[in-house]
């Protein structure tokens, strides 16, 4: 049996160590407001970028959450690549949660493509329009093109992506986080449908999102 762990994403270090050098630095000033304020801030970024592992369902026709969060919409709107109309999951992700995305299907990553915007409460609705965002279409094993959109949110500013066009990746696998709370869409294919509804909490990697329609 596997023991549980929680890992740390690296992305975090500079964080973490610009964080604790000031704490100690106003420790040895004998500065103690700010020394603890400092303190707290490293061990807020500690827990912040943690990256536990999960299991992985491995049930076929199944597509799990690429983020930890919340559902706050499941809904059709533009996809972000074609403009028509898809069923989209919306997951929100406040600061306490984990921040690692991961792969929601087995595919292949066909286009990448960044867009630069404002930093609107990643809760809005104008959020998926406005904000900066990077998307993602992928090919899962069946030829379905599914998107993802990673979207920056109020306090978020800086969006990662692991993986590149042309990119195979399995379910549940990493490919980038988002720092400081945000949001993350998911765009279905024709013949699936959610299996999650508005308000319920999901875990990147571990949660089923979405079934495949038996045919």
């Amino acid at each position: 049996m596997r023991k549980p762990s929680v890992g740390f994403d690296l992305e975090g270090v500079a964080s973490i160590a610009a964080c604790g050098f000031s704490s100690l630095i106003f420790a040895i000033l004998d500065w103690w407001p700010p020394a603890i304020i400092f303190l707290l801030l490293t061990l807020f970024c500690g827990h912040f970028f943690r990256d536990p592992e999960r299991v992985i369902p491995t049930a076929p026709d199944i597509a799990v959450s690429p983020a930890d969060g919340k559902v706050i919409k499941v809904a059709p709107m533009p996809d972000p690549f074609t403009g028509e109309a898809r069923q989209c999951i919306c997951i929100f992700m406040n600061v306490a949660n984990v921040h690692v995305n991961r792969s929601p299907v087995t595919g292949t990553v066909k286009q990448i493509a960044y867009h630069a915007g404002k930093f609107f409460n990643a809760s809005l609705d104008k959020a998926s329009t406005d904000n900066e965002r990077c998307s993602y279409s992928i090919e899962d094993e069946a030829g379905a093109t599914w998107g993802m959109v990673q979207i920056a949110g109020l306090i978020a500013r800086r969006i990662v992506c692991r993986v590149d066009e042309g990119e195979a990746m399995q379910r549940g696998q990493r490919y980038g986080l988002i720092k400081f709370g945000s949001r993350v869409d998911v765009y279905l294919p024709a013949g699936w449908v959610p299996a999650v509804s508005v308000g319920e909490k999901v875990l990147s990697g571990n949660s089923v999102l979405a079934r495949k329609l038996d045919v």
